[in-house]
């Protein structure tokens, strides 16, 4: 099942520049890895120092492994030290589907 990660951040103005260069070694990385789908980097429209990144795996697995990457590791230490904090994820997937069954409305079932 696939997940989404979702990473927010606060980046002061005078750290965005070396703050998405570190992000974009991040993606060429992670487009490398086994079960990696996307990534993309958004911008608050409102709150310009606010950044979220979405990344997208095709299962959880896929994303752990990438977590214990060593090359990402060590990115991730320059990105907390630049922005003074440790990067928190929030990991998403979509809800199981259930099958739709007609049972109770007599006219659907059998004609």
């Amino acid at each position: 099942m696939a997940v989404k990660v979702l990473i927010k951040r606060k980046v002061p103005r005078e750290k965005e520049k070396e703050l998405l260069n570190l992000i974009t070694q991040l993606r060429v990385i992670a487009s490398k890895e086994t079960g990696y789908i996307s990534g993309e980097t958004m911008r608050n429209v409102k709150n310009p120092v606010e950044y979220l990144v979405i990344s997208t795996w095709q299962n959880l697995k896929g994303w752990k492994a990438w977590l214990t990457n060593k090359d990402r590791k060590k990115i991730q230490k320059e990105i907390d030290a630049l922005l003074g904090t440790k990067t928190a994820y929030e990991v998403y997937h979509y809800p199981e589907k259930r099958p739709v069954t007609l049972t109770g409305y007599g006219r659907w079932e059998g004609g």
